[in-house]
């Protein structure tokens, strides 16, 4: 078969959705594929030695266009690179605004005489539940689905979750889709080189060893970051632990205060965003998810594929990736100390915890390896592309 052209469109940032763009884009454009990425900056997580072509679109914040000129700029990028090169087909990473400018490329390109690009849809999250509230957006974002050649959601939730928020029709087809993880990437490790640079004044020689909890997000409100930190607290109350937190954003501030206020900055670590978490996930021995939302979870995937149990709420799509009791416990969201519980139960049960690392690892790479993955979203591109030929 013949390779495609493809546009993929997302965030730079180190969340799930922009995260899960670039790693496919590398996929595709290792397996052969002319790759074409589309971000408002370089993407946290697209390496320079990938063979991808990376359009960096300027977010236009110069007067009067300050305030919301960048969909209309990426629309004008995707239809220029379309164009071009041919592209065969537009993926976008979030309703909004990528599918919105994706539709106007379209339009730009069939004025010009061009059949168009293909579009497939990607929904994340947020672009399903944080636009209810908002019916401008809600609209945008339900003409955007119904408008896509096929839409895709990593989790069943999320997909049962579009069709009653954004209003579709029962009928509408969504392909549930997983995210996946690179299982060389994101592998166990037997040393902790950092843990004493990064607590010095813990004595990790003495028994038992702190136990070693991780979080990583993009610290936003629904992350609930805060809760990490208490669960820290109740559980220093019985047992030595640290807490490394990874990731930076809106509410980083405010977790700082609880820290201070709780009196545990000795055993907590603000690493800020990276782009190689891998050695980082694999010191851990529990990661933590005390998120009030998620549509899937892709930093617990990491985790699991890491050999480490993940403690989590219990809500969205989660129940799809940890197995509760198997690779990792599932909590009641908001209750910090179920969370804690959960962290002690298993920190003071090594050989369980040892077998759920194992499980975790084992259980990653069966259901959510690259290949698979790769492959469906292949089959759904060329799906597509038959009904226009």
């Amino acid at each position: 078969m013949r390779p495609l052209a493809i546009g993929i469109a997302c965030f730079p940032t180190a969340g799930g959705s922009g995260v899960v763009g670039t790693q496919l884009a590398a996929q595709l454009a290792r397996a052969g594929h002319s790759v074409h990425v589309f971000s408002s900056a370089p993407p946290i997580r697209l390496q320079a030695r990938e063979r991808c072509r990376l359009h960096v679109v300027d977010p236009v914040r110069r007067a009067p266009l300050e305030n919301g000129a960048y969909p209309l700029a990426l629309a004008g990028a995707m239809a220029d690179v379309a164009v071009a090169d041919g592209l065969d087909v537009l993926h976008v990473h979030y309703a909004i605004p990528h599918a919105a400018s994706a539709l106007l490329a379209r339009q730009i390109v069939q004025a010009r005489g061009g059949k168009g690009p293909r579009l497939v849809t990607s929904l994340h999250g947020t672009d399903v539940t944080g636009v209810g509230a908002e019916e401008g957006l809600r609209t945008v974002a339900r003409h955007a689905v119904l408008a896509s050649d096929a839409v895709t959601t990593p989790s069943a939730w999320l997909r049962d979750e579009a069709v009653g928020a954004l209003g579709l029709p029962r009928a509408t087809r969504i392909e549930v889709v997983p995210n996946f993880v690179d299982p060389d990437e994101f592998h166990p490790a037997t040393d902790h080189p950092d843990l004493a640079r990064l607590f010095p004044a813990l004595r990790w020689e003495r028994a038992p060893r702190p136990g070693v909890l991780v979080h990583a997000s993009n610290f936003r409100r629904v992350k609930r970051v805060g809760d990490a930190v208490l669960a820290l607290a109740e559980v220093l109350r019985s047992r030595p632990a640290v807490l490394v937190l990874v990731g930076d954003g809106p509410e980083r501030e405010g977790v700082e205060r609880v820290v201070a206020a709780l009196g545990v900055e000795r055993h907590v670590a603000f690493l800020g965003e990276r782009s190689v978490l891998g050695p980082i996930l694999a010191q851990a021995d529990l990661f933590l998810l005390p998120s009030d939302q998620e549509s899937f979870g892709l930093a617990a995937l990491e985790a699991l594929a890491s050999g480490v149990p993940v403690v989590a709420s219990q809500v969205g799509g989660l129940p799809e990736v940890v197995r509760d009791g198997a690779t990792g416990r599932l909590v009641p969201p908001r209750d910090p100390r179920a969370l804690a519980a959960a962290v002690l139960e298993l920190l003071s049960d090594a050989p369980r915890r040892a077998a759920m690392a194992r499980e975790a690892r084992a259980d990653a790479i069966a259901r959510f390896r690259p290949g698979p993955v790769v492959e469906r979203v292949e089959a759904i591109y060329r799906e597509i592309l038959s009904r226009w030929d």
